[in-house]
């Protein structure tokens, strides 16, 4: 069992173009929870960081590309919007991958803390660099 501070985190990097989403999602959350290691441990966070780039270049099967939306709630009367996927996708790609990812982490506090380590980002240029991130996912 891994306790709190023993864990060094890596760096993974991701290319998004031409995978599909819900695929690339399960993996990337793998990575983030830690569940590759074998030194997991389901109550400390042991995974490592992801860098994704090419986000708008991500893939979707079927009519999901149609009939997906994604909903937001101001809290006001009448202020729920149903945004469509196609919009979302023109002006926030890396938001597809982030809710998408977020939905699959544990929805408590170690979640949102592992949902931190997740980088997206439009093209192919990120400025992660110096962590010198590791390809995942190569087919």
């Amino acid at each position: 069992m891994a306790k709190g501070g023993e864990w060094s985190p890596a760096w993974r990097h991701i290319d998004a173009d031409g995978k599909i989403l819900g695929r690339m999602a399960v993996e990337i959350a793998r990575v983030l929870m830690g569940k590759h290691k074998p030194t997991y441990t389901p109550h400390v966070d042991t995974g490592d960081f992801v860098v994704v780039t090419n986000a708008e270049k991500v893939r979707v099967t079927g009519r999901k590309a149609e009939t997906m939306h994604y909903d937001r709630y101001s809290y006001y009367p009448g202020g729920y919007k149903e945004i469509p996927y196609s919009q979302v996708r023109a002006r926030h790609p890396d938001r597809i991958i982030t809710e998408a990812v977020r939905r699959m982490l544990p929805k408590n506090a170690l979640g949102r803390k592992m949902l931190k380590k997740l980088k997206v980002y439009r093209g192919e240029d990120h400025p992660h660099a110096a962590q010198h991130p590791k390809p995942w996912m190569t087919s």
